[in-house]
């Protein structure tokens, strides 16, 4: 996160060095998760739909955030980076961001190396303004949504195997649950991916370069977070009939290129860091000051397309994992083997 170390002044600086930026507050991140459920297809699975399942897939969309409010180093440090990716600071390493590797370490190796080989563009890092260390990364959003997916798509195998190889109905019900879970919590990461200051290194306020005059102010990501939605009156009910169909993901990766599902969600990302600009171009003609001034809603078309993108984005997510999931077979021989060596149950004495 260095190209903000050496672009913002210290007055700003101080203010990220705590990582305080959100995407979407839990208002956005909720109706998020609600437009993904209602563009699943009728044969999803219906647990997923039972109005308590529903309420915990969206009360799930704020736990990432939740784990931000600790003071504990290690989860900081891990989960942080997590929620954004620096689009910018890909070129600035020297990767191609069409070329760089789908796997998380693999990829901190690059990283680390083009920082090493462009020095001037990576200046050193303030220790005092790297409390959680992680200013040395453009965050890891990709990744974090494509080991969500592995996740998921596991946990829909081991539920097909216990319902296909004589699971209890305890175990089903707890293969439920664990896939409920994955899915709320995956849920705002792919949120956090619809919100364009996620993607980009201009994400509290322009930095560097500004010949168009777009704010500085860092406190414009917390007013597109969920302060212009809060004024706006944006709510799932209003975008509920504009809630797009899920597909399903391409997952196999065609001659020569990486992970299919990895390519669909950079593809995803780099579309929103394209908005970052028009985004800053609203505020600046004042479309986005909610203050009933004329023409200040005129962005809510723009936040909610937002919304309805991260919705559409997770639900493809959702489906595909769930339509490619095989039935776990090292689970279903477990089962097998467990159904020869338990005998029967012995009849009650009268």
């Amino acid at each position: 996160m260095n190209a903000r170390a050496r672009l913002v002044p210290l007055v700003l600086l101080s203010a990220l060095a705590i990582p305080s930026g959100r995407a979407w507050d839990y208002a956005g991140h909720r109706i998020v998760n609600q437009l993904a459920l209602a563009s699943l297809p009728a044969d999803f699975p219906g647990f997923v739909h039972n109005p308590s399942a529903s309420e915990r897939v969206a009360f799930l969309s704020g736990e990432p955030d939740r784990w931000r409010n600790v003071s504990d180093l290690p989860l900081r440090n891990a989960n942080n980076p997590d929620h954004y990716l620096d689009w910018e600071q890909l070129g600035e390493a020297g990767l191609d961001p069409a070329a760089v590797s789908p796997l998380r370490y693999e990829f901190a190796l690059q990283f680390a190396a083009g920082r090493a080989a462009h020095p001037d563009r990576f200046p050193p890092i303030a220790s005092e303004k790297n409390a959680d260390h992680t200013r040395e990364w453009p965050g890891f959003l990709s990744w974090t949504i494509v080991e969500y997916f592995g996740r998921l798509k596991s946990a829909f195998a081991y539920l097909r195997a216990y319902e296909q190889g004589g699971g209890t109905a305890t175990e089903i019900a707890n293969a439920q649950a664990n896939i409920v879970y994955l899915m709320g919590v995956m849920g705002h990461f792919v949120g956090d991916g619809a919100q364009p200051l996620h993607d980009t290194v201009q994400h509290h306020g322009w930095v560097g370069d500004n010949p168009h005059g777009y704010t500085t102010d860092p406190k414009f990501h917390a007013w597109v977070d969920g302060g212009f939605i809060a004024r706006a009156g944006t709510k799932f009910a209003g975008l509920a009939p504009q809630a797009r169909a899920a597909r399903v993901l391409a997952t196999v990766p065609t001659a020569g290129e990486r992970d299919a599902l990895f390519v669909e969600v950079m593809r995803y990302l780099r579309d929103q860091n394209a908005r970052v600009v028009p985004l800053y171009e609203l505020e600046k003609a004042g479309k986005l000051r909610a203050d009933g001034s004329p023409g200040s809603f005129d962005g809510r078309s723009f936040i909610e397309e937002q919304l309805l993108r991260g919705g559409e984005m997770l639900g493809n997510i959702w489906l595909t994992a769930w339509r490619t999931a095989p039935p776990d077979q090292y689970l279903l021989d477990q089962l097998a083997r467990r159904s020869v060596s338990t005998p029967p149950p012995v009849p009650a004495a009268p």
